[in-house]
């Protein structure tokens, strides 16, 4: 065997010796990124768990009868009212972010109620967008309805069911809308409405003592530019234009040629500069699509046209095991279901966060014994997780807040989902309500100085 040549030696020598003294320099180009992620994960949390939160319950008047455009309202002052994005020192070092509403719906042993949790300095802003609209509201300041159960479930008294959710396409395509449920007519109290709240208020209120049924709808500001689902970032707005232009088979805008090519081609082929032969064409592009193809493009434009919110869903059911149900939870799928089509968008669970996951490495039908308590043990953590952050308000995917789990909804799309139905459309006994009307006081009335 012949010996290693002691030049080959000598270079290797060399090699590690220059390795042993550098090795570090390449470090901190390696985990700059991570460092970064983490830092900002450590200040947002400092700064999330300072934020005074209130949660603020809404009893509906008997009854409502203005149209869900006054709810759209309502959404479009709290992204004035909310909107207030950091600049690089509070993200960096105070940990700042964009405020986040929750609109929260919760069934507790049958009684419905509507909740919104905000920072208390924006209580007033929220409670004056609601009462613009609504003036015959109740809004009340409440304890968290989430700190009265078990904080470990699920353990041997309590059992859960639950996912968050995701979009079935881009979120520039939107949901189904209340301009597609109701029929409005000039006078709202001939209002013939197909309410899809009233579903889930009469399955709710349906619920036996012992079970419960938490929906939570977080809602934060946003502008044009969001978070797209394989990483990264896009203009949202530009996006929806992009997609509903080429639907519509819209002749592309023609790029500026720089001065130096323009000469060249009218050297070359003798066209003028600027000049571009446009096609007469005797129809329109619009004009040639199909009625499906139009409500794509009019849904689109109309989505990226109004005021947006970057929002996660997610629902608990839990009960104590002897009242647990599990066709329970067909009432929240029922519900979301109702704001799906098929040639717009939909709403779906999330497959990571869903308490549910497929068995595999079956034999003969026979589940093999290690690999099931490891199934169990999979389902048992996501549901710690799941409860976990649905009690805390965080992110499904927490500390990273993009996702497929995070999309943009606009005030139209959260007003169909979280609104005030009236006694008419959601008749269910233990809805929450007001029972009087408040009126001014009586002229004369004296008053103290």
């Amino acid at each position: 065997m012949e010996s290693i040549p002691l030049f080959i030696i000598s270079a290797v020598e060399k090699i590690w010796n220059v390795i042993s003294i550098w090795w570090w320099a390449p470090l901190p180009f390696l985990l700059w990124r991570p460092f970064l992620f983490y830092w900002r994960w450590w200040r947002m949390e400092i700064w999330m768990f300072a934020q005074k939160k209130v949660l603020l319950e809404i009893k509906m008047p008997k009854e409502v009868l203005k149209p869900l455009k006054s709810m759209e309202q309502v959404f479009s002052a709290i992204w004035g009212n909310v909107f207030d994005p950091p600049d690089w020192f509070e993200y960096w070092f105070e940990g700042k972010d964009l405020d986040t509403v929750q609109l929260e719906m919760a069934s507790i042993g049958g009684e419905p109620h509507l909740y919104v949790r905000c920072s208390d300095f924006r209580r007033n802003a929220i409670e004056s967008s609601i009462y613009s609209q609504y003036p015959e509201a109740e809004i009340s300041e409440v304890d968290d309805y989430a700190k009265y159960v078990p904080q470990d479930i699920p353990n041997k008294d309590w059992e859960l069911w639950g996912t968050d959710y995701m979009m079935n396409k881009l979120d520039v395509y939107p949901i189904k809308t209340y301009s597609k449920f109701f029929e409005e007519s000039e006078s709202a109290k001939e209002e013939k409405r197909i309410d899809p709240m009233s579903t889930l208020l009469e399955g709710m209120a349906k619920l036996a003592p012992g079970e419960q049924l938490w929906i939570q709808i977080a809602a934060t500001p946003v502008l044009s530019v969001t978070d797209i689902k394989e990483g990264g970032t896009y203009d949202f707005v530009a996006k929806g234009r992009e997609i509903a232009d080429k639907l519509a088979k819209r002749p592309a805008k023609q790029k500026s040629k720089h001065i130096l090519v323009e000469a060249f081609e009218e050297a070359a082929y003798g066209t003028m500069p600027g000049t571009v032969e446009e096609k007469v064409e005797a129809f329109p592009p619009e004009m040639r699509l199909t009625p499906g193809e139009r409500d794509i493009v009019e849904g689109v434009e109309n989505k990226v046209a109004k005021r947006s919110f970057s929002c996660f869903i997610r629902f608990i059911y839990l009960a104590k095991r002897e009242n647990y149900f599990g066709g329970a939870k067909g009432i929240p799928f029922g519900f979301f279901n109702q704001f799906s089509t098929e040639n717009l968008n939909g709403l779906r669970p999330f497959p990571k966060t869903l308490t549910k996951i497929k068995k595999f490495f079956k034999i003969k039908a026979i589940t093999l014994p290690t690999l099931s308590i490891l199934h169990a043990r999979r389902v048992y953590l996501r549901k710690r997780r799941l409860f976990f952050r649905y009690t805390k308000r965080m992110p499904p995917l927490f500390p990273k807040s993009s996702g497929p789990s995070s999309f943009i909804l606009n005030t139209e799309e959260l007003a169909t989902i979280f609104h005030f139905p009236g006694r008419i459309v959601a008749p269910a006994p233990f809805v929450s309500r007001v029972e009087s009307k408040r009126g001014e006081a009586p002229p004369g009335l004296p008053m103290e100085e």
